[in-house]
């Protein structure tokens, strides 16, 4: 159960990196030419939760830039702000469930620890 324990620690960690990582492509997305960053969770070593972070280079929208005199073309961000949110409902759902099976645990724990004590 320890085990188990330590792998829902490292998720929590890892769901955390993945929402800094879309909170920085939803800070950045009015910023001309950024390009966004996804972050990745995969099975690790040991049950463990690992976070593989990648730069999206695909480009961003042309639009016409308004400081320009001769109509110079400008890029935008990549990023979608309706992408990062469902990608911001899902890590929340897997912190919620990875937190909920830590406190049961400690509950179930302090249950034993009752009965014997």
């Amino acid at each position: 159960m320890i085990n188990s324990v330590q792998s829902n620690t490292s998720a929590l960690k890892a769901f955390s990196r993945q929402m800094s990582v879309s909170a920085n492509n939803v800070a950045n997305a009015l910023s001309d030419d950024f390009k966004k960053s996804r972050a990745i969770n995969t099975e690790g070593e040991n049950g463990q939760v690992d976070t593989v972070i990648t730069k999206i280079n695909t480009p961003g929208p042309l639009v016409e830039d308004p400081l320009s005199e001769t109509g110079e073309l400008k890029e935008l961000s990549n990023t979608d702000i309706a992408e990062e949110l469902v990608n911001q409902i899902a890590v929340e759902q897997g912190y919620k469930a990875n937190a909920k099976v830590i406190q049961t645990y400690e509950d179930t724990i302090g249950s034993i620890i009752d009965m014997i004590g």
